[in-house]
């Protein structure tokens, strides 16, 4: 139960019935996941067809490729830019107030994912320079919304569906992720139809069409739409009544605002908010913040950061496993469109059938089951298929490419039935209002610097399709998983209580230790009652 000192606007949003603002809340800020999503994995569907049009050497006797450096320059620039964003629009979203800067990073989304399709030069070199440029001030947008996003709906949400909100806002991304296959499969259908040509084989010059230098500019082009459309109504969004009352000190404002989103009259409780306003004096680098939420922020930072370089892994390695799982045919026997085409169908479905499903059963039952069992389950599960498909993966790509699909498949759905949707969710309730922005910015950019390894480090392991190399990466990233379940013990459960109390702004002075263990004895006990 809630403090009986808790404000009017705070209980009334604690307890409100689900109603259409809580619906537009999450499409607003689950529309700036989709179009995060689509910009940074729709650079997956393109690089091989960068490879053909700026790095053919016909001396090579085979497609053009990107050099390592590069492939991990343009496919990873982003998570430099999106770690940076993170780290700034947190901090700004506790100074400044989270709408103040929510609509900037979507107008920066929208202007570098243009730009990034507008990348032109008389060289290669200065082609891929200029989108690698606006590809991490692409990024610098896309990490500003995550903080703000995942904080404007915990705060907005009431405690009995918070989790399945802020998990509904995250699972945009599978949307966005679809469509970037989608999109990119439709695209190169299209000018595949229009420009046919021959294969590699038949052809080496002309199996690369140059209209194909229009399509991977339209694809990442098309990324700015859904921000553009969201962006009126993001601006008509009120400042959340937590921030407004508790950090702002105004009452009387939080309570207009928040009567008028909720449809129902709140009192002026001015007198109440000088007792929250004490309760969230101190700073993030302080001994009371340390002795409160220390071990809550170490564990939302390294789960965030060692699920980051296996998801991430995945995702941008999976164009370099596709051949092998039969799903795309080998570069020499394709032309430069039809294996971005056959790219994009592969990942489409990959992410349709393994991807999409998981976010939406998170969605589901993270209410039911509770944050921590999904987390912990989901991390145990993908470690699980990821070494035997390490272990095994000659025999599966050769002999059994069926089962090959399957467990793949599975490691996506539980990444996404898991901790890539709860680590996005916990640091969002676990943090007092002073510095939640910043410390959802902290645990995510820790999963920007998990993904950076992923893209710099493990990718280079399967840029050349070497099995050992393979195998050695997937073995590496089922230990990463197993790290990441023993971590998850730090972090408490935070199912069906209020930010207030989670984090001992109603005076009750946070989660200590033993709470923490009666919240994991109450989730284990509540899922003996869910599969009950």
């Amino acid at each position: 139960m809630a403090s009986g000192n808790n404000l009017a606007v705070l209980e009334a949003l604690d307890t409100a019935q689900t109603q259409w603002y809580h619906v537009k809340a999450i499409v607003i800020a689950g529309m700036g996941f989709f179009t995060d999503a689509y910009d940074l994995f729709c650079i997956t569907t393109v690089s091989k067809l960068l490879g053909r049009l700026y790095y053919y050497d016909p001396h090579a006797n085979k497609p053009g490729k990107l050099p390592h450096g590069i492939n991990n320059l343009v496919t990873g620039v982003a998570l430099f830019g999106t770690l940076s964003g993170q780290l700034v629009f947190g901090w700004l979203g506790d100074k400044l107030g989270r709408k103040k800067v929510y609509g900037i990073t979507l107008i920066l989304m929208a202007f570098c994912a243009i730009c990034s399709g507008l990348s032109f030069g008389a060289t290669s070199g200065s082609v891929i320079g200029t989108l690698c440029f606006f590809r991490f001030w692409l990024g610098f947008g896309i990490g500003g919304d995550y903080p703000l996003s995942a904080t404007i709906m915990s705060e907005y949400a009431n405690k009995k569906t918070r989790g399945a909100f802020i998990a509904a806002v995250f699972a945009m991304q599978g949307v966005g992720i679809i469509f970037a296959g989608l999109v990119s499969m439709i695209l190169s259908a299209i000018f595949l139809k229009l420009y046919p040509a021959p294969t590699f084989k038949q052809d080496q010059i002309f199996s690369t069409q140059p209209e194909a230098d229009y399509l991977w500019r339209i694809v990442l082009m098309f990324g700015a739409l859904p921000a553009l459309l969201t962006y009126y109504w993001r601006m008509k969004m009120p400042e959340t009544g937590r921030y407004t009352a508790i950090i702002q000190g105004n009452a009387k404002q939080a309570a207009a605002d928040m009567g008028r989103v909720l449809e129902i009259k709140l009192e002026d409780e001015s007198d109440k908010v000088s007792q929250f306003k004490a309760a969230n004096q101190y700073e993030l680098l302080s001994h009371e913040f340390f002795r409160r939420h220390g071990y809550h922020l170490i564990g939302t930072m390294t789960t965030w950061f060692l699920l980051d370089i296996a998801f991430y892994s995945q995702n941008l390695t999976q164009k370099d496993i596709f051949p092998a799982m039969g799903l795309t045919n080998k570069a020499p026997d394709v032309n430069a469109i039809r294996e971005m085409f056959e790219t994009s169908r592969a990942m489409f479905v990959v992410a349709l059938l393994g991807t999409f499903p998981g976010y939406w059963f998170t969605v589901l039952f993270i209410e039911k089951i509770g944050r921590f069992i999904i987390q912990l389950v989901g991390f145990l599960m993908m470690s699980i298929f990821m070494l035997i498909l390490g272990v095994k993966y000659g025999y599966l790509r050769d002999h059994n490419k069926f089962l090959f699909v399957v467990l793949y498949g599975l490691t996506f759905f539980f990444a996404n039935f898991g901790p890539n949707s709860t680590t996005f969710v916990l640091p969002a309730e676990l943090f007092p209002t002073r510095v939640r922005s910043t410390c959802h910015a902290l645990s995510a950019a820790s999963g920007k610097a998990g993904a950076m390894i992923g893209a710099f480090v493990v990718q280079t392991y399967t840029l050349d399709e070497d099995v050992k190399k393979i195998k050695t990466a997937i073995i590496a990233l089922s230990f990463t998983n197993l790290l990441g379940f023993c971590f998850t013990f730090l972090v408490p459960e935070t199912k069906g209580r209020s930010l207030e109390e989670i984090s001992g702004e109603d005076g009750g002075g946070g989660q200590n230790e033993t709470q923490m263990a009666a919240t994991r004895s109450f989730a284990l006990q509540g899922n003996d009652r869910f599969e009950g």
